[in-house]
């Protein structure tokens, strides 16, 4: 049986003006995390917010009680070089820290953001690095990125060095708003079938138009940014989402 549902609205989509107060008042109407998309201008041409921002609503959302729990703050971390703000984002109140594959295998080794180094880090290094440093660790793929990628990191028989969650993108990341890629599922699918415990996780375009079809793959944890804070009934949109996702366990 796969994990139950996790629903992680991403802020993107909230007042800015009133961001503290979006967040608590999401975490209020039912959701489970809180998807937080940070972008550099690097990795992709967005740029939204860093580690103060994170910090600032921290204290707006309790902390998770357990691994995973209510709270957890889902950081997908849209950037060029994942290693070197790592601890910048545990001090921010980071739960889960979501690397992109496509940045690990062309980023440095460097722990901060000032410094420089030659050597390179790798996925299976930086998964063990976020878990020293007491965050989950994510790692997520680009649509144009195979999904034959992850099974050597996935199989590692060093559990430090294996990730707590994959991010299938369903969109091009950078942009809020796009429209969702069904083809995209196969890979959702072909993970769900080799790993039944996994968590995996979709972002871009999850509505209550699309949330089938992901749930159907075997998607359990489910970003969605404006189908929630755009919502007349954000409460009843969660619940819905959950509910998708719960029956197809």
């Amino acid at each position: 049986m796969a994990p139950p549902a996790i629903i992680s609205p991403s802020i993107l989509s909230a007042d800015f003006a009133a961001l503290g107060a979006a967040c608590s008042d999401t975490i209020g109407q039912g959701c489970d995390w809180l998807h937080i998309d940070i972008m550099d201008g690097h990795f992709v041409p967005n740029i939204t917010f860093g580690a103060p921002v994170v910090t600032k609503i921290r204290p707006h959302v309790g902390r998770p009680k357990t691994s995973m729990g209510q709270g957890t703050f889902d950081c997908h971390m849209m950037i060029a070089e994942p290693k070197k703000w790592v601890k910048d984002f545990q001090k921010a109140g980071c739960d889960l820290y979501c690397f992109h594959y496509e940045a690990a295998i062309d980023s440095t080794a460097a722990e901060n953001p000032a410094d420089e180094t030659e050597k390179k880090t790798n996925p299976k290094e930086l998964i063990h690095y976020i878990h020293d440093n007491g965050m989950l660790a994510g790692i997520a793929i680009k649509p144009e990125t195979p999904v034959d990628v992850l099974w050597d990191i996935l199989r590692n028989p060093t559990k430090s060095e294996r990730p707590d969650m994959v991010l299938v993108m369903t969109v091009h990341p950078g942009f809020g708003g796009q429209k969702f890629m069904a083809s995209e599922l196969p890979k959702v699918k072909a993970l769900r079938e080799r790993y039944p415990d996994l968590n995996i996780e979709v972002d871009g375009g999850l509505s209550e138009g699309t949330i089938d079809q992901a749930a159907e793959a075997g998607a359990n944890v489910i970003v969605a940014g404006s189908a929630v804070f755009g919502a007349k009934d954000p409460a009843d949109v969660i619940s819905k989402l959950r509910e998708a996702v719960d029956k197809r366990r």
